[in-house]
């Protein structure tokens, strides 16, 4: 990739109102309790599943800091996406909270934690396709009362396809531009923190190292970002710290590097 991950640092931050911040301590190789006090975005002890179904998610814990990429990983079934969903409120808890920027959100709807500053970006259908890039930009400003232009300017200096397209329906687009937009768009909101559910999904090889430049790109402006990912070996190597879930529950903590050299993170979830 031609983007790296060292020396990240929060060179702008026109497109976030980021504030706070926190020191994390994390436990890598085990799945014990974590030091999450300070955490700018934290789903601590997560449990809970769908309506009265099962519980998905077993004293989950998931946590980010701005300038951050934390990413999740794990096998199929293993709740990734569940707990993404989880700390965007798509999910009763059982047990655990969620906070961001020190604030309990935990009974808050998705809606109003996108007013509280959570991007969400979804796996699927996460654009309006009939709507043309530009159009479906200025949809993520729908929360604002201000002038969005200087960010919607912004957006596309981070993704200089979607300028040259922005007259162009976004269902035209290529499964990577179209992601893109996706993550432009959340961008409108002016998030305090990020979340990707599987941004690469789909793409080849090429397109995603382009898309986690981008994404290395926006956590430079200070965003914490906290991603699912299938690719696990592509995105540990991004990642300031890595979740490695399995049935719901946190099986191995700790940084990209920790986690890519760990014996049994290898053998189990990277192949060797």
């Amino acid at each position: 990739m031609s983007g790296g991950y060292e020396n990240r640092s929060n060179k702008d931050a026109t497109i976030t109102n980021t504030v706070g911040k926190g020191e994390f301590d994390p436990h890598p190789g085990t799945g014990h309790p974590m030091d999450t006090a300070e955490a700018f975005l934290v789903g601590d002890s997560m449990t809970g599943g769908y309506g009265k179904g099962p519980d998905i998610l077993h004293d989950c814990t998931l946590s980010v800091n701005p300038g951050e990429i934390a990413v999740i990983v794990g096998p199929n079934g293993a709740g990734k996406s569940t707990a993404m969903k989880a700390v965007f409120g798509m999910l009763d808890l059982r047990q655990g909270s969620v906070r961001l920027d020190g604030e309990d959100i935990t009974n808050l709807s998705p809606q109003d934690r996108v007013v509280r500053g959570m991007g969400f970006v979804p796996q699927n259908n996460n654009i309006f396709t009939s709507l043309t890039v530009e159009e479906n930009l200025e949809m993520g400003a729908f929360i604002r009362r201000d002038d969005f232009r200087e960010t919607l300017a912004q957006i596309y200096d981070l993704f200089p396809i979607l300028k040259d397209k922005r007259r162009q329906a976004a269902g035209e687009l290529s499964g990577g531009q179209r992601q893109q937009v996706a993550v432009g768009r959340a961008l409108m909101t002016q998030p305090k923190v990020l979340m990707l559910d599987e941004p690469t999904a789909g793409v080849s090889p090429i397109v995603m190292d382009e898309l986690f430049d981008r994404i290395i790109e926006v956590s430079r402006t200070g965003i914490p970002i906290l991603m699912v990912e299938q690719n696990a070996r592509q995105a540990l190597e991004i990642a300031d710290r890595g979740y490695v879930l399995v049935q719901g529950a946190n099986a191995y903590t700790g940084t990209g590097k920790q986690l890519l050299a760990d014996p049994d993170v290898r053998k189990s979830f990277l192949g060797g």
